[in-house]
């Protein structure tokens, strides 16, 4: 494996000498997020031939594996172990890898309950644009030396560095889960949210569609079925298959083609008005909004200006047309911090040039 980190290295030196931008790309599945890149002026920096497990103690709930790592062979190492990635990615696809889960910093149905894919992540190797070899953090929990690097690689999309390894924290498998549907409006709905995250009460996830709010339960069985006794609702029997759906976005309100906002608020921000279809998740704080291409400019000015009222933010998640900007434009300061941050790691600007937002 040292002979294609050699490999990396002369890419990213060559690449840096040229000023030739590089696309890091693991296994495509998320191709589709954060701005389109013109791959025929790019070359592709492909992490998928650098796989493996490096080290799993199943004691100290903690894995290092290298990027190229396909998330469902790590996931099926921990499932025999009883374990799991709490953080529970996204793959939407049987290609997707590790290395493009932390790159994308996107996390499902239970970041709300048990922490985003960012707490997950205890240590980080990379190659920045120089093609040195760095470390951050380390492989047990309890380390808390320099600088928080390993963080701020996760959600970067690839745009400060060569993600090779990393060290994350693992979870145990719920010794039982059960999920719960209601029928009520989405107001009630987002009150009873609030209401129960403040409460102790075993809830992993939420999710609110069409007047109907589902809900799972996971822990031990005394926990689940006393929050069940106490919660009331319809059993679900196809919970699993339900979340997986959510999770990996083959519900049928991903499924209308239309584009697909993603809006993070306050988890008790009021109905939003806005156009089209709504289904909410994590408490209230996941707003997905799926409405047509018709008049891209005009539906972009609405979501981002009511999403900011919100003191929140939103993203074009999926879409065949682009606006401007597909994150939420920052504000002029914080456009100055990126740009210093990716001056320190890619200095000529070779790693995934444009992809959050341009010149970045």
């Amino acid at each position: 494996m040292q002979d294609i980190i050699g490999q990396y290295k002369n890419t990213i030196s060559t690449a840096a000498n040229n000023k030739t931008p590089l696309l890091i790309r693991g296994g495509g599945t998320k191709d589709f997020y954060g701005t389109s890149i013109n791959r025929n002026i790019h070359e592709i920096l492909n992490t998928t031939n650098y796989t493996g497990i490096l080290d799993y103690d199943p004691t100290e709930l903690v894995v290092t594996a290298r990027a190229g790592t396909s998330l469902t062979s790590l996931e099926i190492e921990l499932l025999k172990q009883n374990q799991m990635l709490g953080f529970e990615p996204p793959h939407f696809g049987s290609e997707a890898t590790l290395g493009g889960s932390i790159a994308s910093g996107l996390s499902g149905p239970r970041r709300a309950y048990a922490g985003a894919i960012r707490d997950f992540i205890l240590g980080i190797r990379i190659l920045d644009g120089n093609g040195d070899d760095l470390n951050f953090g380390g492989k047990v929990i309890k380390n808390v030396a320099g600088y928080d690097i390993s963080r701020l690689m996760t959600g970067s999309m690839g745009t400060l560095g060569l993600i090779l390894e990393v060290s994350i924290k693992v979870l145990p498998i719920p010794p039982i889960e059960l999920t719960l549907r209601m029928q009520m409006k989405e107001s009630e709905a987002i009150e009873k949210m609030n209401q129960w995250a403040g409460k102790p009460l075993p809830i992993s996830a939420t999710c609110f569609y069409e007047n109907s709010l589902t809900l799972r339960l996971s822990g031990t069985e005394s926990a689940v079925h006393s929050a069940y006794s106490k919660l009331g609702g319809e059993l679900i029997s196809n919970g699993p298959f339900f979340w997986n759906s959510i999770r990996e976005q083959t519900h049928s309100f991903f499924q209308s083609g239309n584009s697909l906002w993603r809006l993070s608020l306050k988890s008790n921000t009021p109905s939003l008005k806005l156009p089209g279809q709504q289904l909410i998740e994590w408490g209230g704080a996941l707003r997905w909004l799926s409405c047509n291409n018709i008049d891209m400019n005009k539906i972009e000015n609405i979501v981002r200006s009511k999403s900011s009222m919100a003191n929140g933010n939103a993203t074009l998640f999926r879409s065949t047309k682009k606006p401007s900007s597909v994150f939420h434009p920052p504000e002029p300061q914080m456009i100055k911090i990126y740009q210093r941050i990716k001056e320190k790691f890619d200095p000529v600007g070779i790693f995934n040039p444009d992809r959050m937002f341009r010149g970045l």
